[in-house]
């Protein structure tokens, strides 16, 4: 590992296949905490390449527990984390509330790390027992029309990984490779991401793919569509700007979609949204980001979806699936 971390100093960049590797040497424990840490503050410091995210993600997915649901149509809304803006738990609440409008959603989350606050963390404070088992996980999709996967049970093997990220609580490459290695592998995707860069990046991946996607990224630096000022969106038939105006509305400002200081007020922040008690804001910016995913999934315009998000949201639909996925999962 030595010889590879000081090519890696000297600005030389890793192939594909040894991307690869490193990661399986990390799952089997031959590298030391130390060279874990200096490996991931490599990719800190410049950014990553095609080849090296793709032989990352190659081996998360290869030493991944896999989930077979490919009797489903089903969609993951993901964002990578790491865009520093401390947001309610936007994505986790936009798949519930498509869930709500009647299509079948496959969450991978995580606890926070770069964020006070992950999915893992608000669904867990609220009564969620994770689980790995393919029988509850079909029975959480088939009736609540949602699943959530935690992570750290379908990828082990980054138990080696954790602590160190844990550690260093700043956004890694790891946040980068979360939405591309979902268990389930689902076809369709809504991807938020904290960069320009690391959107064409993906956008370049996904297009190797069959699957159909949005990788999205806001203009002013969030890995969601914040509804504060443009969003450039990446899918397989084009690239576009999404404004606020295309969901009848006006640009808001950051302060209305801030997270809670703790678990504890971004879970009451979580609850209120999905009981139709949150703020104008917060309820828009949710439906806006669950809007492309049930666009993509019906094949409608974002703008009849967005009315579906809010019709999933006041009929209480979005809230129930969120009932019934708690009550499966005990």
């Amino acid at each position: 590992m030595k010889k590879v971390l000081n090519r890696l100093t000297q600005y030389e960049t890793l192939s594909e296949d040894e991307s690869r590797n490193i990661i399986i040497e990390i799952s089997e424990g031959k590298l030391n905490t130390s060279e874990i840490a200096s490996f991931l503050t490599i990719f800190m410091i410049r950014n990553i390449t095609i080849e090296e995210l793709n032989g990352f993600r190659k081996a998360l997915i290869e030493l991944s527990l896999k989930i077979n649901l490919e009797e489903y149509d089903l969609i993951d809304l993901c964002g990578t984390g790491g865009d520093e803006k401390d947001t309610f738990n936007i994505s986790t609440l936009a798949s519930f509330v498509t869930a709500g409008s009647g299509v079948k959603v496959a969450k991978h989350g995580n606890y926070g790390v770069s964020s006070s606050c992950g999915s893992s963390n608000v669904l867990e404070s609220l009564g969620l027992n994770f689980n790995n088992n393919s029988n509850k996980i079909k029975e959480a999709v088939d009736k609540a029309n949602i699943c959530f996967l935690h992570a750290p049970l379908f990828h082990p093997a980054m138990k080696n990984v954790a602590p160190v990220r844990k550690e260093l609580g700043l956004k890694t490459f790891f946040n980068m490779l979360g939405p591309m290695v979902n268990p389930t592998m689902p076809k369709k995707q809504i991807v938020g991401v904290y960069n320009l860069e690391l959107a064409r990046i993906y956008n370049y991946l996904y297009q190797q793919t069959d699957i159909s996607y949005n990788v999205i990224h806001s203009l002013d630096g969030y890995d969601e569509i914040s509804l504060t000022g443009d969003t450039k969106v990446y899918s397989r038939e084009s690239e576009f700007i999404l404004e606020s105006k295309d969901f009848n509305l006006k640009n808001i400002k950051s302060d209305s979609i801030k997270g809670g200081i703790d678990i504890k007020s971004s879970s009451k922040i979580f609850m209120n949204v999905l009981s139709g008690n949150g703020s104008n804001d917060q309820e828009d910016v949710v439906c806006a980001n669950a809007s492309l995913a049930i666009a993509i999934s019906k094949k409608i315009s974002i703008l009849e979806a967005f009315e579906e998000a809010k019709e999933s949201i006041k009929s209480g639909k979005a809230l129930k699936c969120f009932n019934d996925l708690i009550n499966i999962m005990k």
